[in-house]
């Protein structure tokens, strides 16, 4: 099992914030993108955070996104869309969605509508 897996979501979040805020987009704006892949409302994902969830347990209680297929392209080296682990597809859709986020793509383009 790799050790991300029993990371906490909560310990690597404030990452994804300062990544995007430094490229001046917003808390709420990465809250939107999270809660798009995840089907998470407002109250449960800060209930993850403030619990201290693994990214295992975050993405099992998780109802993903049914076009959360469509999020492709390379994040650390790695096609997205090729990874084999299931969980770790779900950690790399997020990390790859940040990623849009912090490069200033459209909203409507992160959430792929």
């Amino acid at each position: 099992m790799h050790r991300i897996f029993a990371t906490a979501v909560a310990s690597v979040y404030p990452h994804y914030v300062a990544k995007v805020e430094r490229k001046g987009r917003t808390k709420e704006e990465l809250d939107e993108v999270i809660r798009w892949l995840t089907g998470y409302d407002s109250k449960a994902l800060n209930a993850h955070l403030d619990k201290g969830t693994t990214f295992n347990d975050f993405f099992a209680e998780a109802s993903l996104n049914q076009n959360a297929s469509l999020i492709t392209g390379v994040v650390c080296g790695i096609r997205v869309e090729d990874v084999e682990d299931p969980l770790m597809q779900k950690i790399r859709y997020l990390d790859k969605l940040v990623d849009e986020l912090a490069k200033g793509k459209t909203l409507d383009k992160i959430l792929r509508t």
